[in-house]
């Protein structure tokens, strides 16, 4: 079927739909993308019971949450290729109803065996509903109402996951571990029968499976789940030092190689270029990568610092972090309005310049920051990231002809995942780099004022002495409280350093801004670029 066809086929098939229709389509997705979305990290506060659970070791329970991602992220690109086969309703339906029974047997699941295998098919499944609701946004709606609905989703992508480890540790506490998979059932079957129920959106080609090219999706595993593994396991295994992560990365790059050579010279590529031909594109799926970054390491580092520094618990973590998710509501009315009436670069600039300030503000953290010291921070934060998502998924979407809007929704939202696995992977490591530095430097300056240290140590002995513990045992408890003051002090200070460079980060990134390609999110400019072919 050709570009031309297809387009025809889609506006057709759309143009028969009510306006009510495409809003209750377009909800219903929505719901699904939440689900998707959430179960990332919905697990991370109750890996402790599910190891408990399955009788899991220590260094295994990881791959709960690892086997989803990976396979979520070898999904993404390949929904545009599933939905331009089976359509986009019955490739949903597919995904939805897959991903609820996958959720039903990861809360029955006997062994860690069994839980990584059903959490693979929930992530390779739930990573289809993500790029598919984006792209049918912005075929059913145009202007305004399209700018608004990649706010609404912007406000999912990144509520679900912040508020997933503090849902995920009530449900833990007040019911059991189970839960935390047995919740999509009743809304995974809802979302299933509502887009049977709402009837088709556009034509599928099944001739495809026909014609699919075997060696490019092989390659597209090795790549995208090499990538993903070697970026999750990277900072805990000191990267190419490990021999297993060092032959996958090796792996990765001739998947890559590839990949790349079978989207170019493939008769039938699972994964379409089409959309990189046009520079505006380009720009903005390199920044739609940047977004990811901030967003995932911003969400990420957070708790991180309120777990290991502040030792708050998953319901403490999720009312202090849940400032951002109310910023990220409030903000996504006036980066819709401003999408549709300012040049989307400046806002899109606007959104990073706010990334760069609220880095900023938390590169000043200290060791006893709380809800009230993070307010404003987060708020920031919160404002930033729908004025960076709305523009830059505007920018990469809103030129391109109807035909290659899954293939760029696919593109876009890999690249925004991806570079969220990168940020947090290279936040991993430079923590790690700056508390070992921070640590020996503060070592060398109790070294320095060996008296003060000992009245120090002194002090917690009495203290400790003062609470009835024995001598001997109150100077080890008292060395022991130093050890992790000085820990907290060294960690305190390597977010410092942290935050300060992502700040940097975002700073250099708004130099990226004007090779994006401006423009309205007008039904009008698809057409014409889908008759010129450019």
């Amino acid at each position: 079927m050709s570009a031309a066809a297809a387009m025809a086929g889609a506006d057709a098939s759309t143009a028969r739909l009510s306006e009510r229709r495409k809003l209750a389509i377009f909800l219903i997705m929505a719901i699904g993308q939440f689900m998707a979305v959430l179960d990332i990290q919905i697990v991370v506060a109750s890996l402790s019971s599910i190891q408990s659970g399955l009788s899991a070791g220590l260094d295994e329970i990881d791959w709960v949450q690892t086997a989803y991602l990976v396979a979520e992220v070898v999904m993404i690109p390949l929904s545009a290729f599933l939905a331009k086969a089976m359509s986009t309703r019955w490739m949903f339906v597919a995904s939805a109803g897959a991903f609820t029974l996958a959720s039903l047997l990861c809360g029955l699941a006997w062994d860690l065996p069994s839980m990584i295998a059903f959490r693979v098919i929930q992530g390779f499944v739930g990573g289809a509903m993500i790029p598919l609701v984006f792209a049918t946004g912005f075929v059913f709606f145009d202007g305004a109402k399209a700018a608004m609905a990649t706010a609404a989703l912007g406000v999912i992508a990144t509520l679900a996951p912040t508020l997933g480890p503090t849902i995920g540790g009530w449900i833990t506490d007040s019911f059991s571990w189970r839960w935390l998979f047995f919740v999509n059932v009743a809304p995974g079957l809802l979302v299933t029968a509502a887009l049977v129920a709402l009837g088709p959106i556009d034509r599928g080609d099944v001739r495809l499976f026909g014609r699919i090219d075997w060696l490019h999706a092989a390659s597209l595993v090795v790549f995208l789940g090499g990538l993903q593994y070697v970026l999750e396991e990277g900072p805990r295994r000191q990267w190419l030092q490990d021999r297993t992560l060092a032959a996958v990365a090796w792996a990765t790059l001739i998947g890559a190689a590839v990949f790349a050579e079978r989207c170019v010279y493939s008769k039938s590529p699972l994964v379409r270029l089409e959309p990189f031909r046009r520079r505006g594109f380009t720009a903005a799926v390199i920044l739609s990568f940047v977004v990811g970054f901030g967003l995932y390491t911003g969400v990420y580092l957070t708790p991180v610092y309120l777990a290991q520094v502040r030792d708050y618990s998953s319901l403490d973590i999720g009312s202090t972090v849940f400032v951002t998710g109310v910023f990220m509501t409030v903000a996504a009315g006036p980066a819709a309005w401003l999408t549709t009436r300012i040049d989307q670069r400046v806002v899109l600039a606007i959104g990073l310049a706010l990334y760069a300030v609220s880095f900023l503000m938390m590169s000043a953290i200290g060791p006893d920051w709380g809800f009230r010291e993070l307010f404003w921070p987060q708020a920031v934060r919160g404002v930033a990231v729908l004025f960076s998502m709305v523009p830059v998924v505007g920018l990469a979407m809103s030129d391109l002809p109807t035909s290659e809007l899954r293939d760029a929704s696919g593109i876009s939202n890999l690249m925004r995942n991806v570079g969220g696995a990168v940020g947090i992977a290279l936040a991993n490591t430079w923590l790690l780099a700056y508390f070992n530095l921070h640590f020996v430097g503060l070592l060398g300056s109790v070294s320095q004022s060996p008296d003060e240290a000992v009245r120090a140590l002194s002090g917690l002995t009495q203290l400790f002495g003062a609470g009835g513990v024995e001598p001997g045992r109150g100077q080890l408890m008292a060395m022991g409280a130093m050890a992790r003051g000085i820990s907290a002090q060294a960690l305190t200070l390597a977010f410092d350093d942290v935050f300060r460079l992502g700040a940097w980060i975002f700073g250099a990134c708004i130099l990226l801004t004007p090779f994006c390609r401006p423009g309205p999110m007008t039904e009008a400019r698809r057409h014409e670029a889908a008759a010129y072919g450019h």
